[in-house]
Protein backbone atom coordinates (compact mmCIF):
# COMPACT_ATOMS: atom_id res chain seq x y z
CA UNK A 1 0.00 0.00 0.00
CA UNK A 2 1.27 3.65 -0.96
CA UNK A 3 1.45 5.59 2.63
CA UNK A 4 3.00 8.87 3.34
CA UNK A 5 6.47 8.42 6.57
CA UNK A 6 7.93 10.74 8.91
CA UNK A 7 11.72 9.80 8.36
CA UNK A 8 12.99 12.27 11.04
CA UNK A 9 11.69 15.12 13.02
CA UNK A 10 12.03 18.50 12.21
CA UNK A 11 9.60 21.67 10.96
CA UNK A 12 11.10 21.58 7.71
CA UNK A 13 10.56 17.96 7.08
CA UNK A 14 8.76 16.68 4.42
CA UNK A 15 6.27 13.54 4.70
CA UNK A 16 7.55 10.99 1.81
CA UNK A 17 5.60 8.81 0.04
CA UNK A 18 6.38 5.21 0.44
CA UNK A 19 5.13 1.56 -0.19
CA UNK A 20 4.40 -0.55 2.62
CA UNK A 21 2.78 -3.90 3.61
CA UNK A 22 -0.54 -3.92 4.40
CA UNK A 23 -0.81 -3.89 7.85
CA UNK A 24 -2.05 -6.43 10.23
CA UNK A 25 -5.21 -7.29 12.32
CA UNK A 26 -5.09 -8.22 15.39
CA UNK A 27 -8.10 -10.16 17.37
CA UNK A 28 -9.57 -7.14 18.34
CA UNK A 29 -9.24 -4.53 15.36
CA UNK A 30 -10.41 -4.15 12.00
CA UNK A 31 -8.69 -3.09 8.78
CA UNK A 32 -10.18 -0.08 7.02
CA UNK A 33 -9.95 0.77 3.07
CA UNK A 34 -9.06 4.52 3.79
CA UNK A 35 -10.95 6.71 1.69
CA UNK A 36 -10.24 10.35 3.20
CA UNK A 37 -7.88 11.14 6.22
CA UNK A 38 -8.43 14.65 7.94
CA UNK A 39 -5.41 16.67 8.41
CA UNK A 40 -4.70 18.86 11.61
CA UNK A 41 -2.46 21.00 13.31
CA UNK A 42 -1.41 17.51 15.29
CA UNK A 43 -0.15 16.29 12.14
CA UNK A 44 2.67 18.91 11.99
CA UNK A 45 3.36 19.14 15.97
CA UNK A 46 3.89 15.17 15.23
CA UNK A 47 6.60 15.71 12.29
CA UNK A 48 7.84 18.48 14.08
CA UNK A 49 9.20 16.47 17.18
CA UNK A 50 6.92 18.92 19.41
CA UNK A 51 5.09 15.70 21.05
CA UNK A 52 8.08 13.47 21.32
CA UNK A 53 8.58 14.40 24.94
CA UNK A 54 5.07 12.49 25.61
CA UNK A 55 4.70 10.77 22.31
CA UNK A 56 8.15 9.00 21.05
CA UNK A 57 6.95 8.05 17.80
CA UNK A 58 10.28 6.32 16.42
CA UNK A 59 10.91 7.41 13.07
CA UNK A 60 9.66 6.58 10.27
CA UNK A 61 6.33 6.07 11.01
CA UNK A 62 3.00 7.04 9.00
CA UNK A 63 1.54 10.19 10.19
CA UNK A 64 -2.41 10.93 9.87
CA UNK A 65 -4.41 10.78 12.76
CA UNK A 66 -8.71 11.24 10.58
CA UNK A 67 -9.93 8.76 8.94
CA UNK A 68 -13.32 7.54 6.95
CA UNK A 69 -13.58 4.63 5.02
CA UNK A 70 -14.46 0.47 4.85
CA UNK A 71 -13.69 -2.19 6.91
CA UNK A 72 -12.50 -5.39 4.83
CA UNK A 73 -11.05 -7.32 7.63
CA UNK A 74 -12.46 -8.17 10.95
CA UNK A 75 -10.41 -9.93 13.65
CA UNK A 76 -12.03 -13.02 15.27
CA UNK A 77 -12.73 -11.07 19.11
CA UNK A 78 -14.63 -7.88 16.87
CA UNK A 79 -18.31 -7.60 17.60
CA UNK A 80 -19.39 -4.51 16.90
CA UNK A 81 -18.46 -4.35 13.19
CA UNK A 82 -18.66 -6.24 10.06
CA UNK A 83 -16.56 -6.23 6.50
CA UNK A 84 -18.46 -3.65 4.72
CA UNK A 85 -19.37 -1.11 7.26
CA UNK A 86 -18.68 2.61 6.45
CA UNK A 87 -16.50 4.06 9.81
CA UNK A 88 -14.62 7.16 10.87
CA UNK A 89 -12.30 7.08 13.22
CA UNK A 90 -9.91 9.54 15.27
CA UNK A 91 -7.21 6.71 16.05
CA UNK A 92 -5.67 5.86 19.13
CA UNK A 93 -2.06 7.46 19.85
CA UNK A 94 0.98 5.29 19.11
CA UNK A 95 -1.56 3.73 16.74
CA UNK A 96 -1.78 6.61 14.12
CA UNK A 97 -0.80 6.40 9.99
CA UNK A 98 -4.23 7.71 8.53
CA UNK A 99 -1.98 8.61 5.72
CA UNK A 100 -2.30 5.54 4.01
CA UNK A 101 -4.75 3.57 1.65
CA UNK A 102 -5.34 1.20 4.97
CA UNK A 103 -4.77 0.55 8.89
CA UNK A 104 -5.68 -1.44 11.23
CA UNK A 105 -8.16 0.27 14.08
CA UNK A 106 -9.27 -1.14 17.56
CA UNK A 107 -12.62 -1.20 17.81
CA UNK A 108 -13.14 0.76 20.27
CA UNK A 109 -11.96 4.11 18.42
CA UNK A 110 -14.45 3.52 16.03
CA UNK A 111 -18.05 4.31 14.73
CA UNK A 112 -20.46 4.25 11.99
CA UNK A 113 -20.10 6.79 9.60
CA UNK A 114 -23.03 9.10 9.27
CA UNK A 115 -25.37 8.04 6.71
CA UNK A 116 -25.48 11.59 5.46
CA UNK A 117 -22.21 12.90 4.96
CA UNK A 118 -19.36 11.73 2.18
CA UNK A 119 -16.45 10.17 2.73
CA UNK A 120 -14.70 13.55 2.45
CA UNK A 121 -17.02 14.95 5.24
CA UNK A 122 -16.76 12.02 7.64
CA UNK A 123 -13.05 12.01 7.21
CA UNK A 124 -13.18 15.83 8.62
CA UNK A 125 -15.25 15.18 11.87
CA UNK A 126 -13.21 13.16 14.07
CA UNK A 127 -10.46 14.49 15.74
CA UNK A 128 -12.52 17.97 15.89
CA UNK A 129 -15.52 16.46 17.10
CA UNK A 130 -14.16 14.26 19.71
CA UNK A 131 -12.07 17.48 21.02
CA UNK A 132 -14.70 19.91 21.29
CA UNK A 133 -16.97 16.93 22.97
CA UNK A 134 -14.58 16.20 25.69
CA UNK A 135 -14.14 19.71 26.21
CA UNK A 136 -17.39 21.43 26.27
CA UNK A 137 -19.72 17.54 27.76
CA UNK A 138 -17.04 15.41 29.10
CA UNK A 139 -14.75 18.36 31.26
CA UNK A 140 -16.99 21.37 30.69
CA UNK A 141 -20.05 19.81 31.69
CA UNK A 142 -21.71 22.54 29.39
CA UNK A 143 -25.56 23.93 30.29
CA UNK A 144 -27.86 26.03 29.10
CA UNK A 145 -27.61 29.43 29.51
CA UNK A 146 -24.06 29.42 30.75
CA UNK A 147 -21.62 31.67 28.77
CA UNK A 148 -18.98 30.17 26.61
CA UNK A 149 -15.86 31.90 24.79
CA UNK A 150 -14.82 29.77 21.96
CA UNK A 151 -11.31 30.88 20.80
CA UNK A 152 -10.51 30.88 16.81
CA UNK A 153 -14.18 30.37 15.46
CA UNK A 154 -13.88 29.76 12.23
CA UNK A 155 -11.23 27.18 12.28
CA UNK A 156 -11.77 23.27 12.64
CA UNK A 157 -12.57 22.52 16.30
CA UNK A 158 -14.00 26.35 16.90
CA UNK A 159 -16.87 25.74 14.31
CA UNK A 160 -17.52 22.44 15.64
CA UNK A 161 -17.41 23.87 19.09
CA UNK A 162 -19.67 26.71 18.62
CA UNK A 163 -22.30 24.46 17.11
CA UNK A 164 -21.97 22.10 19.80
CA UNK A 165 -22.44 24.74 22.39
CA UNK A 166 -25.29 25.47 20.75
CA UNK A 167 -27.07 22.88 20.75
CA UNK A 168 -26.97 22.53 24.72
CA UNK A 169 -27.99 25.80 25.01
CA UNK A 170 -24.98 27.80 25.80
CA UNK A 171 -24.89 31.79 24.81
CA UNK A 172 -21.24 31.74 22.84
CA UNK A 173 -18.93 34.18 21.89
CA UNK A 174 -16.03 33.94 19.33
CA UNK A 175 -13.24 35.50 17.89
CA UNK A 176 -12.49 35.73 14.24
CA UNK A 177 -11.39 38.04 11.40
CA UNK A 178 -13.46 40.40 9.55
CA UNK A 179 -13.99 38.31 6.21
CA UNK A 180 -16.00 35.54 8.22
CA UNK A 181 -17.96 37.14 11.14
CA UNK A 182 -21.01 36.45 9.58
CA UNK A 183 -20.23 33.08 8.78
CA UNK A 184 -19.69 32.24 12.34
CA UNK A 185 -22.64 33.91 13.40
CA UNK A 186 -24.69 31.66 11.20
CA UNK A 187 -22.73 28.54 12.81
CA UNK A 188 -24.90 29.81 15.94
CA UNK A 189 -22.44 32.15 17.57
CA UNK A 190 -24.03 34.94 19.52
CA UNK A 191 -21.32 37.52 19.93
CA UNK A 192 -18.51 37.80 17.35
CA UNK A 193 -14.95 40.01 18.14
CA UNK A 194 -12.94 41.05 15.24
CA UNK A 195 -9.45 39.82 16.41
CA UNK A 196 -7.24 41.86 14.35
CA UNK A 197 -9.14 45.45 15.84
CA UNK A 198 -10.64 44.29 19.08
CA UNK A 199 -9.80 43.01 22.54
CA UNK A 200 -11.56 40.33 23.42
CA UNK A 201 -10.70 41.38 27.53
CA UNK A 202 -13.00 44.28 26.78
CA UNK A 203 -15.46 42.60 25.58
CA UNK A 204 -16.59 39.79 27.90
CA UNK A 205 -16.55 39.11 31.51
CA UNK A 206 -18.86 36.76 33.38
CA UNK A 207 -17.65 33.00 31.69
CA UNK A 208 -18.07 29.83 33.19
CA UNK A 209 -16.00 28.36 30.22
CA UNK A 210 -13.33 29.05 27.73
CA UNK A 211 -11.72 27.23 25.07
CA UNK A 212 -8.05 28.13 24.75
CA UNK A 213 -6.31 27.43 21.40
CA UNK A 214 -3.94 30.35 21.06
CA UNK A 215 -0.23 29.44 22.56
CA UNK A 216 0.42 33.62 23.30
CA UNK A 217 0.77 34.05 27.06
CA UNK A 218 -0.81 37.02 26.76
CA UNK A 219 -4.19 35.89 25.28
CA UNK A 220 -4.15 33.21 28.00
CA UNK A 221 -3.82 35.22 30.65
CA UNK A 222 -6.74 37.47 29.25
CA UNK A 223 -8.94 34.27 28.52
CA UNK A 224 -8.49 33.48 32.65
CA UNK A 225 -9.96 37.23 33.21
CA UNK A 226 -12.95 36.79 31.64
CA UNK A 227 -13.77 33.95 33.43
CA UNK A 228 -16.56 34.27 36.41
CA UNK A 229 -15.59 32.87 39.91
CA UNK A 230 -15.58 29.10 39.72
CA UNK A 231 -15.17 29.10 35.87
CA UNK A 232 -12.84 27.30 33.88
CA UNK A 233 -10.73 27.59 31.11
CA UNK A 234 -9.54 24.50 28.71
CA UNK A 235 -6.81 24.65 27.15
CA UNK A 236 -5.94 22.83 23.73
CA UNK A 237 -2.43 23.81 23.20
CA UNK A 238 -0.97 24.21 26.87
CA UNK A 239 0.60 23.91 28.95
CA UNK A 240 0.39 20.40 29.73
CA UNK A 241 -0.45 20.12 33.64
CA UNK A 242 0.61 16.73 35.63
CA UNK A 243 -3.14 15.65 35.87
CA UNK A 244 -2.57 15.03 31.69
CA UNK A 245 0.70 13.63 32.83
CA UNK A 246 -0.34 11.11 34.71
CA UNK A 247 -3.94 10.16 33.37
CA UNK A 248 -1.30 9.02 30.73
CA UNK A 249 1.22 7.40 32.18
CA UNK A 250 4.13 9.52 32.05
CA UNK A 251 7.03 8.91 34.47
CA UNK A 252 7.64 11.14 37.25
CA UNK A 253 10.23 13.55 35.81
CA UNK A 254 8.02 14.34 33.12
CA UNK A 255 5.39 14.72 35.49
CA UNK A 256 7.22 17.39 37.19
CA UNK A 257 8.01 18.91 33.96
CA UNK A 258 4.55 19.15 33.64
CA UNK A 259 4.44 20.78 36.64
CA UNK A 260 6.86 23.69 36.19
CA UNK A 261 5.45 23.74 32.63
CA UNK A 262 1.90 24.74 34.11
CA UNK A 263 2.47 26.60 37.38
CA UNK A 264 2.36 29.62 36.07
CA UNK A 265 -1.12 29.13 34.31
CA UNK A 266 -2.25 27.40 37.73
CA UNK A 267 -0.82 29.84 40.01
CA UNK A 268 -3.13 32.69 37.82
CA UNK A 269 -6.10 30.78 37.86
CA UNK A 270 -6.02 30.19 41.68
CA UNK A 271 -5.91 34.05 42.31
CA UNK A 272 -9.44 34.76 39.97
CA UNK A 273 -10.69 31.70 41.86
CA UNK A 274 -10.65 29.61 38.88
CA UNK A 275 -9.72 26.27 37.06
CA UNK A 276 -7.15 25.71 34.36
CA UNK A 277 -7.28 22.43 32.56
CA UNK A 278 -4.95 20.96 29.29
CA UNK A 279 -7.18 18.49 26.89
CA UNK A 280 -5.15 16.41 24.84
CA UNK A 281 -8.21 14.49 23.74
CA UNK A 282 -7.96 10.89 23.02
CA UNK A 283 -9.79 8.31 20.77
CA UNK A 284 -13.72 7.26 22.03
CA UNK A 285 -15.76 5.42 19.17
CA UNK A 286 -18.92 5.77 21.64
CA UNK A 287 -18.33 9.70 21.85
CA UNK A 288 -18.23 9.63 17.65
CA UNK A 289 -21.33 7.53 18.24
CA UNK A 290 -23.48 10.80 20.00
CA UNK A 291 -21.91 12.66 17.38
CA UNK A 292 -23.07 10.63 14.52
CA UNK A 293 -26.87 11.29 15.88
CA UNK A 294 -26.20 15.00 15.97
CA UNK A 295 -25.03 14.86 12.57
CA UNK A 296 -27.91 12.35 11.43
CA UNK A 297 -30.35 14.78 12.73
CA UNK A 298 -29.05 17.94 11.40
CA UNK A 299 -27.82 19.35 14.53
CA UNK A 300 -24.12 20.31 13.56
CA UNK A 301 -22.95 20.27 9.69
CA UNK A 302 -19.53 19.12 8.65
CA UNK A 303 -17.07 22.59 7.61
CA UNK A 304 -14.38 21.72 4.93
CA UNK A 305 -12.47 24.32 3.53
CA UNK A 306 -10.19 22.05 0.71
CA UNK A 307 -9.84 18.84 -0.07
CA UNK A 308 -6.17 17.80 -1.73
CA UNK A 309 -5.54 14.87 -3.77
CA UNK A 310 -3.61 11.88 -2.03
CA UNK A 311 -0.22 12.69 -3.28
CA UNK A 312 -0.77 16.49 -2.06
CA UNK A 313 -0.43 15.61 1.85
CA UNK A 314 2.46 18.35 1.90
CA UNK A 315 0.50 20.76 0.41
CA UNK A 316 -2.23 20.28 2.56
CA UNK A 317 -0.09 20.44 5.76
CA UNK A 318 1.12 23.70 4.93
CA UNK A 319 -2.21 25.01 4.30
CA UNK A 320 -3.42 23.98 8.03
CA UNK A 321 -0.20 25.21 9.37
CA UNK A 322 -0.71 28.79 7.51
CA UNK A 323 -3.71 29.10 10.19
CA UNK A 324 -6.01 30.26 7.14
CA UNK A 325 -8.16 27.87 7.04
CA UNK A 326 -12.15 28.21 7.00
CA UNK A 327 -13.41 24.52 8.40
CA UNK A 328 -11.45 21.83 7.74
CA UNK A 329 -8.51 20.60 5.23
CA UNK A 330 -9.19 16.82 4.01
CA UNK A 331 -7.02 14.40 2.10
CA UNK A 332 -8.96 12.38 -0.96
CA UNK A 333 -6.98 8.76 -0.40
CA UNK A 334 -9.59 6.42 -2.44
Amino acid sequence: MRAFIVKRYGKKEKLHLTELPEPNVKENEVLVQIHSAGVNLLDSLIRNGDFKLFLPYKPPFINGHDLAGVITKVGPKVGKFKIGDEVFSRVGDYRIGTFAEYISVNEADLALKPKNLTMEEAGSIPLVGLTAWQALVEIGNVKKDQKVFIQAGSGGVGNFAIQLAKHFGAYVATTTSAANIDWVKKLGADLVIDYKVEDFETKLGDYDLVIHSNRDTKILEKSLRILKPGGQLISLVGPPTPEFAEKIGLPWYLRLVTKLLSSGAKKTAKKLNARFLFLFMRAEGSQLGKITQLIEADIIKPVIDKVFPFEQINEAMTYVESGRTKGKVVIKVK
